[in-house]
C-alpha cells in the first residue's frame, strides 16, 4: 500500500511585543526530502524581504525561524509568511507552507482624551440627574484585553467666580464619560462657570492614565422680569414734529444681557390717536419714545401715558409669578408759530369761460392754527386773469378768459396763491380754474366760392362744403346746413358727414355765376348759426376739369365783388382815358394854330444845328461790330401821307450796317452842306422840312432826308440783338419797295431811288 503523503500544517506562533530577548528562536520546520538528499529552506513575506524587512529569518540548513528585532503590536498585529524547501540547484521539493505569526499584545500605551478640552452648558436650576455633556478616550492596546478597558472619574472642580460653590455639583459615569449634575443649587447669577479635571485609566481603571479638562457654564432660564427704573416719567415735545425721539425709559433685568431673556420689549396704552411709538434700544434696552403723528398745541397739550414692559422670551416657570412692570409718561406739548394751511391744495375752481369779470371766484381758502393775521396775494398769474383780496383771500376774475391762450392746457387755466401769517410764515397752493367750454362763436362756412363743371361727362356732381367753429367741443361739430329757399331757389344741400355737406343745384342751370345762401350751424347748447354767401360758377370745362372762362373765376373769388360794379369801374376807367386823349389832342392843336412866324418849334438862340434843338437822338453805338454808326434824326409831317414803316421799326428793309442803295446819283460824291437855321419868319415847320428834302435829294451819299431814322448796328452775336430784328428778319435782297409808290406823290421819288434789293 502506498502512503498518501500531506503538506505541512503548522499552528500559528505566537510572539510577545517588546521581547527584549532577541533573536528569539520561533518555530523549526522539516522537509522529508531530507533522507533522500540534501534540502534548502528560505523564508518569503512581509517582516523577510517585504515591508517591514528584516523582522524575520530562517536557517537554510536546520529550518529555525527566528525574530530578529523586537515587535510592536500597535503597528503589525500579525506576519503570514511562506516556507520553501529547495534541492541545492534551486528546484521546489515540496509545496511551499504558510506560517502565522501573531504578536501578542503588552499595556504598553496609556489612555488618551479625544480633546485636550471639552465644553459644555447646564441651565440654571437643573435638578440632580441632569446630562450634561458626555467625554471620551481611546487606548491603542488590543480591545480584546484589559489593556484597553477604560475607566473615567472627575478627579477636581472650581467654580466661576472662585469659590462660589463649594459642594461636589457633577459625577461622570465610570464607563460611557457622561457627566451629569449631582446637586441642586445651579444658579447663574451665583457661578457662571465650572472647570472640571477629568481622568481616564486602561485596565478598567487601574493601569495607565490620561487627563483633560471639562468647562461647564451654567446658561441662563428667564427667572427675572425686567422693572422699571424709574417708573414715571415727565417729557417735553413740540408741536408738529413726527418721526423724532422725544425721551427714553429705562428698566433692569438680572437674566444674561444679550440675550432674549434679558431684552426688553415695551408696550404704549392711553394713545388713542397713536401719536406715540416706542421701540427697544439694543444696546442699552432702553425704551425709545417716538411721535410718530404730529401733536397739535391747539388742540390738546398734555398726554398722559402708560407703559408696560416685558422679555422678547417668555418667562420661566420657576420665574416669581408676579404682574408685568409699568410706568407712567407725561408728554407736554410746546407750541411754535405754524404755518398757514389751505383747506384744499390744490385749488379747484370750475367756472364757464365766458364769466364777466369781477365775479367771486373762491372764498375762505386758508387758515392758521395759530389764528393770527393772514396776507394773501397772488404769486403766479401768467395772464393776469386773477385778483384776490389781500386780507379775506377772496379771488375774483379780473379780466375775461381766454380758451387760446398758451396757458390753458386741457382747458385748465394754473396760478398760484401765497399766504402769510404775522410771524413771517407762508404756505403756498396752486389753484387750477377749469374753464368749461361755451359756445362763443358761430361756425365759418368754407369755401366761399368755386365753380362747377357742367354738361357732359365732366359735369361736377356739387361743391363740397365745410365749416369750421373756434369753440371746442361739445359746441362745434356736427354741423347742421341748410339752404334758405327763399334766398337760393334751385339748390340744394346734402350732408356728408358731421363737417362736409354738397352743395348742388337742384335743376339744371344755364352757365354762369350764382349766389347760394347757406345756413350752418353748430351744435352748441346754445347752438349758433350764421347765413354764408357762396358763390358758385357754373361753366363748361376743359380736360383737366378747369373752367375754359377765367372771367367767372374771377367774378367769383372771394373777393366778394358783384359782376355789376366790375362793369361800372372798367366802363369809368376807359371813360377816364378817352377824356384824357381828348384833352391832349385838343391842347396840341391849340398851340400849333396859334403859334406865330418866327416863333416856331425850331426857332432857337443856337448856331448849332436846328435839327438838335428839336430831337437830338444820342448815338446808340454800333455794337460790338460796327465801326460805321451814324445818327439821322427823324421829322415827319403828320398832314403826309401814313408814315413809313421804318419810321417804327428801325432798320426795316436795309441791312444791318448799311444804307440803301440810291439809282439817282454816283456814289461818294461831296455832300452838300445842309441848312443850320431855317429861313428868316418861317410859317411852318413844313418849309424847313421842304428844304431840307432838296439838300437831301441832290446828296448822293445818304437816304432822302425824309427816310426814317436808322439806329447803329449793334453787331453780329451780341447778347442784345439788334433793333432791326423787330421790324423784319429780311434783308436787302428780300426787300420790296414797291409800296411807296402808294403813299403818295411826295413818296414817288423815293421809290425811284432804290432798286428792288
Amino acid at each position: 500500500m502506498m502512503r498518501v503523503k500531506r503538506d505541512w500544517i503548522i499552528p500559528p506562533i505566537r510572539v510577545s511585543e517588546n521581547s527584549r530577548s532577541v533573536p528569539e528562536d520561533l518555530v523549526q520546520i522539516k522537509s522529508d526530502k531530507i533522507f533522500s538528499g540534501e534540502v534548502i529552506y528560505k523564508l518569503e513575506g512581509p517582516g523577510v524581504d517585504q515591508e517591514p524587512k528584516n523582522l524575520f529569518e530562517i536557517d537554510d540548513k536546520t529550518g529555525w525561524i527566528r525574530s530578529k528585532r523586537p515587535l510592536d503590536r500597535e503597528r503589525h498585529r500579525s506576519f503570514t509568511l511562506k516556507a520553501f524547501a529547495l534541492s541545492p540547484s534551486g528546484e521546489r521539493l515540496e509545496n511551499p507552507t504558510t506560517i502565522e505569526i501573531v504578536v501578542l499584545d503588552q499595556n504598553d500605551n496609556k489612555p488618551l482624551f479625544t480633546q485636550k478640552q471639552f465644553f459644555g452648558s447646564v441651565p440654571e436650576f437643573s435638578v440632580p440627574g441632569t446630562l450634561v455633556m458626555s467625554v471620551s478616550a481611546t487606548d491603542a492596546d488590543d480591545p480584546m484585553t484589559e489593556n484597553a478597558a477604560l475607566g473615567f472619574s472627575i478627579v477636581g472642580q472650581e467654580s466661576i467666580p472662585p469659590n462660589a460653590v463649594n459642594k461636589t455639583m457633577f459625577g461622570i459615569n465610570n464607563q460611557t464619560g457622561a457627566i451629569y449634575t449631582r446637586d441642586v443649587g445651579l444658579d447663574r447669577e451665583v457661578v457662571k462657570e465650572f472647570k472640571l479635571k477629568l481622568r481616564v485609566a486602561d485596565m478598567g481603571g487601574d493601569g495607565l492614565t490620561g487627563d483633560a479638562v471639562a468647562i461647564i457654564s451654567v446658561s441662563d432660564i428667564n427667572n427675572h422680569a425686567p422693572q422699571f427704573h424709574p417708573a414715571s416719567y415727565s417729557i417735553k415735545a413740540l408741536e408738529n414734529l413726527y418721526n423724532v425721539e422725544i425721551g427714553r425709559v429705562s428698566v433692569t433685568d438680572r437674566d444674561e444681557p444679550g440675550t432674549g431673556n434679558w431684552e426688553a420689549k415695551y408696550s404704549i396704552s392711553n394713545d388713542p390717536y397713536g401719536n406715540f411709538a416706542i421701540q427697544t434700544d439694543p444696546v442699552t434696552n432702553q425704551g425709545i419714545l417716538m411721535v410718530v403723528k404730529p401733536l397739535d398745541y391747539e388742540v390738546k397739550r398734555e398726554h398722559t401715558l402708560v407703559l408696560a414692559v416685558e422679555n422678547v422670551n417668555p418667562l420661566s416657570s420657576k420665574a416669581p409669578n408676579s404682574p408685568l412692570s409699568s410706568a407712567t409718561v407725561s408728554v407736554t406739548v410746546m407750541n411754535e408759530n405754524e404755518a398757514p394751511y389751505f383747506k384744499e391744495n390744490p385749488i379747484r375752481i370750475e367756472v364757464p369761460e365766458n364769466e364777466k369779470p369781477g365775479k367771486l371766484l373762491k372764498s375762505n381758502i386758508a387758515s392758521d392754527p395759530d389764528h393770527s393775521e393772514l396776507r394773501f396775494e397772488i404769486s403766479k398769474d401768467p395772464e393776469g386773469w386773477l385778483s384776490i383780496d389781500g386780507d379775506t383771500g377772496d379771488i375774483y376774475l379780473r379780466r375775461s378768459f381766454n380758451m387760446r391762450s398758451p396757458h390753458v392746457q386741457n382747458n385748465i387755466y394754473s396760478a398760484t396763491i401765497t399766504v402769510t401769517d404775522a410771524g413771517g410764515v407762508s404756505a403756498s397752493a396752486a389753484v387750477n380754474i377749469v374753464l368749461e367750454e361755451t359756445n362763443d362763436f358761430p361756425p365759418q362756412l368754407l369755401p366761399l366760392s368755386s365753380s362747377l363743371c357742367t354738361g357732359g361727362s365732366r359735369a361736377t356732381p356739387g361743391l363740397l362744403l365745410t365749416a369750421v367753429d373756434e369753440d371746442r367741443p361739445p359746441h362745434g361739430a356736427p354741423f347742421h346746413f341748410l339752404i334758405v329757399d327763399s334766398l337760393s331757389l334751385n339748390w340744394t344741400v346734402t350732408k356728408v358727414n358731421d363737417t362736409h355737406a354738397v352743395l348742388s343745384p337742384t335743376v339744371e342751370l344755364e352757365v354762369g355765376e350764382y349766389a347760394v345762401v347757406v345756413w350752418v350751424e353748430d351744435s352748441g347748447s346754445p347752438s349758433h348759426g350764421a347765413l354764408t354767401q357762396v358763390n358758385v360758377t357754373l361753366c363748361p370745362c376743359d380736360s383737366y376739369g378747369d373752367c375754359r372762362s377765367e372771367s367767372g373765376a374771377f367774378l367769383g373769388s372771394s373777393v366778394g365783388i358783384s359782376f355789376i360794379a366790375f362793369i361800372i369801374i372798367v366802363a369809368c376807367a376807359v371813360l377816364l382815358l378817352v377824356l384824357l386823349f381828348l384833352a391832349v389832342a385838343l391842347n396840341a392843336c391849340g398851340r400849333r394854330h396859334h403859334m406865330k412866324r418866327g416863333s416856331g418849334l425850331l426857332v432857337g438862340e443856337s448856331e448849332d444845328d436846328i435839327r438838335d434843338n428839336v430831337l437830338n437822338y444820342d448815338e446808340q453805338g454800333g455794337g460790338e461790330e460796327d465801326e460805321n454808326a451814324f445818327n439821322i434824326d427823324l421829322l415827319w409831317n403828320p398832314r403826309d401821307a401814313p408814315p413809313p414803316p421804318w419810321s417804327f421799326y428801325p432798320g426795316s428793309g436795309v441791312p444791318r450796317g448799311k444804307q440803301p442803295l440810291r439809282k439817282d446819283a454816283p456814289h461818294n460824291l461831296p455832300s452838300p452842306i445842309y441848312p443850320r437855321r431855317p429861313p428868316a419868319d418861317p410859317t411852318d415847320i413844313e418849309d424847313y422840312i421842304n428844304d431840307g428834302l432838296e439838300v437831301a435829294d441832290q446828296d448822293p451819299n445818304v437816304p432822302p432826308y425824309d427816310t426814317a431814322l436808322i439806329y447803329d448796328y449793334e453787331g453780329e452775336g451780341s447778347v442784345a440783338g439788334s433793333l432791326s430784328s423787330i421790324a423784319s428778319g429780311s434783308s436787302d435782297e428780300d426787300q420790296d419797295y414797291d409800296y411807296l409808290n402808294d403813299w403818295g406823290p411826295r413818296f414817288q421819288k423815293l421809290a425811284n431811288m432804290y432798286d428792288p434789293r
